[in-house]
């Protein structure tokens, strides 16, 4: 049986992320253009890209190739009504909400996803590249890579929101039989 080797890059940081703002479809705050392909050569050139579908996952992708393949299930939580609304705004108005979705992973934003069925989501896409050998990157959001480090360490639900991800981390899993955290001890 053939390994399969996954590397999740989160995405570089954007406005959102500084405002403490649920996330819209927006860019990076870096310059793409003049760093394109800057951080390719941290991987072998036959090294697939895959991405998310939102310009700050492309973007990002285009740090390590001029060709990632878009990967829906690599698209971020759906945050239905309170896309682009900063936290503290939601802490004022609708508390309760904000306070409910942060304790039970299987309520959802109004008209966006639940955690639950992020993971969920998540976890069908990795048993979709387990059955892909090789050395694949992924660059996505940091919801994904929670959902990802609990389906790999068959960690509870509750254990999503105990995970901080900063951009332009990343995470390093295998497949050869199961999916297993890899730590690498290169600096």
């Amino acid at each position: 049986m053939q390994a399969t080797r996954l590397t999740l890059i989160c995405h570089a940081r954007t406005v959102a992320q500084k405002l403490a703002r649920f996330p819209q479809d927006e860019p990076l705050e870096l310059d793409c253009q003049a760093l394109a392909l800057s951080r390719a050569a941290a991987f072998k050139r036959s090294t697939p890209v895959l991405c998310g579908p939102e310009l700050r996952s492309r973007q990002t992708a285009g740090l390590f190739s001029s060709a990632p393949e878009i990967q829906a299930a690599l698209r971020d939580c759906a945050f239905g009504a309170w896309q682009g609304v900063r936290i503290s705004e939601l802490q004022q108005q609708q508390p309760e909400a904000l306070q409910a979705w942060l304790e039970d992973p299987h309520r959802a934003p109004p008209g966006g996803e639940s955690v639950a069925e992020l993971c969920q989501r998540v976890a069908q896409w990795l048993e979709e590249m387990a059955r892909r050998p090789g050395h694949w990157l992924a660059v996505t959001h940091p919801f994904v890579i929670r959902a990802a480090l609990l389906h790999a360490l068959q960690a509870p639900l509750a254990s999503f929101n105990l995970i901080d991800i900063e951009p332009l981390s990343r995470l390093d899993l295998s497949h050869a039989g199961r999916w297993r955290l890899r730590l690498d001890g290169r600096d």
